[in-house]
């Protein structure tokens, strides 16, 4: 059975952060995600966690930096992840290993850590070759404090230039990597806008075991997902 946790950065937005997490509680959500706790402590969030009987489900590895400033900046200047960027690995080991610190206060099972954006001058083989090296390392950190790593392909209407883009490309990078705990977050809006074919892909890939979080948002503003192309009464029964 699907257990549905609010995204607290997309979601309520009204609100300030820390009081959306009891909007979340009010409107019967169990567990919350978001993309990135870094801003504020963990004792915190792990405060309003517990307050409102939330699990943390979720939430990104910081996108870049090497210290806590530069970490909490690197969204806003641009940056959307290391894994796949060669001569960033200092910064992605970083920010790998504070965004486990924070799961295991938090008791947050994963993280996503993105790929990257391309970088000029940089070939596919030469990012992917830097992007396996750095997830097999980030996959026996989190092994070993019982944590799986995601993967996120993402369009690139929303993110041009974006490393990882589809559902094949990501399945075949983790056989690639050949981690157990390394898992691929299907987010079905990022599909939908990139390959479509959304009962298939479902059909082929969830149960291989190798889906470890689904995303669902309205297509193509990114909306609730009632409001938009797909029919995700239809999907969710998939």
């Amino acid at each position: 059975m699907a257990q549905l946790a609010a995204n607290l950065t997309m979601m309520y937005t009204e609100l300030p952060f820390l009081e959306r997490f009891e909007a979340a509680a009010r409107d019967g959500f169990k567990g919350v995600e978001y993309l990135f706790p870094y801003a504020y402590s963990k004792q915190e969030l792990a405060d309003r966690l517990h307050a409102h009987g939330l699990s943390q489900v979720l939430f990104n590895a910081p996108a870049g930096g090497l210290d806590a400033a530069s970490m909490d900046a690197a969204w806003g200047s641009g940056q959307r992840g290391t894994a796949c960027i060669p001569g960033k690995e200092q910064e992605f080991q970083a920010g790998v290993l504070l965004a486990l610190d924070y799961a295991k206060d938090l008791s947050c099972p994963r993280i996503h850590t993105m790929a990257g954006l391309l970088p000029r001058g940089v070939t596919y083989e030469q990012a992917l070759a830097t992007y396996i090296s750095n997830l097999k390392w980030a996959a026996g950190q989190a092994a070993q404090c019982g944590r799986d790593v995601l993967i996120e392909p993402i369009n690139t209407r929303d993110m041009p230039g974006f490393f990882l883009n589809l559902q094949d490309q990501a399945h075949h990078i983790l056989q690639q990597v050949g981690a157990d705990n390394l898992k691929v977050q299907m987010d079905l809006y990022h599909c939908q806008i990139m390959e479509g074919d959304l009962a298939t892909k479902i059909r082929k890939y969830l149960p291989t075991g190798c889906v470890g979080h689904f995303q669902i948002a309205g297509v193509p503003e990114r909306h609730e997902p009632d409001v938009g192309e797909l029919n995700y009464t239809y999907l969710l029964k998939v």
